[in-house]
């Protein structure tokens, strides 16, 4: 029970790698508050919880929109009497090549990926700094690290997280707030489901583990670092690629 007595606010926790954190984070005696648009497969989480004995609390809300989540964060700060443990998951894609792309598909991306954490951290980062400790993970990509082409707004997206992960923890890192940045390679979700058996088998040509992760394994890191496992590491970027970018 690694985070037994913590609370997290984790976005985007509804599905893919965002559920399989919140899963694993319940598993692990935290109670989670967990802010998405949809609610997903909320019962199967509320299951987990149960089984667990922890607590889980959805809040929906856009958390493109300073205003909606600085509210909802506001009253996940009331409610749970302190935050230990934040986790911004929550991301969209809208691939294409830039030549095609509409200024839509490129703010929209920045938006969610980007600005939702910025959002998230300010509103966190006072209530931390008087705690005089937690955990903040930002959930970031290889694209991110090494860029990838049809994707520049995403990648940009990624890239800028890293960007905050570092400034923000020199920031907060006076006040033993840690800060870092989570970098997962391919991973076996519904978006990854739609490739063909050809083009996995490219992928896995460049992957030395020879396949995809699972959401789970990616959950297992993020577990480390929202842990007291983690406690003299700040600032970092770490990729979980199966060895792709080495």
């Amino acid at each position: 029970m690694l985070l037994k007595g913590k609370k997290a606010i984790i976005t985007g926790g509804s599905k893919g790698i965002g559920k399989a954190i919140v899963e694993t984070f319940l598993k692990h005696g935290a109670v989670v508050y967990t802010i998405s648009r949809s609610e997903g497969d909320l019962a199967a989480l509320q299951a987990v919880a149960d089984q667990a004995g922890s607590e889980l609390h959805f809040h929906k809300a856009d958390v493109s929109i300073e205003a909606e989540i600085t509210a909802v964060i506001k009253g996940i700060l009331k409610e749970s009497g302190g935050i230990d443990i934040v986790v911004n998951n929550a991301g969209v894609t809208r691939d294409g090549l830039i030549a095609r792309m509409s200024a839509e598909a490129w703010d929209e991306v920045l938006r969610v990926n980007l600005a939702s954490a910025f959002y998230v951290c300010k509103a966190v980062s006072m209530h931390l700094l008087s705690r005089r400790g937690g955990s903040i993970i930002n959930m970031s990509s290889v694209v991110g690290l090494h860029g990838n082409a049809g994707q520049t707004n995403y990648a940009a997206s990624k890239a800028g997280l890293i960007g905050l992960t570092q400034s923000l923890a020199q920031e907060l890192a006076p006040r033993g707030v840690r800060v870092n940045a989570l970098c997962p390679g391919f991973i076996e979700t519904d978006m990854t489901g739609k490739l063909t058996e050809e083009l996995k088998e490219k992928l896995f040509a460049r992957i030395p583990l020879a396949r995809m992760g699972s959401t789970e394994e990616i959950a297992n890191v993020a577990l480390f670092l929202a842990s007291d496992l983690s406690t003299y590491l700040t600032g970092q970027t770490l990729s979980v690629d199966g060895g792709m970018f080495m």
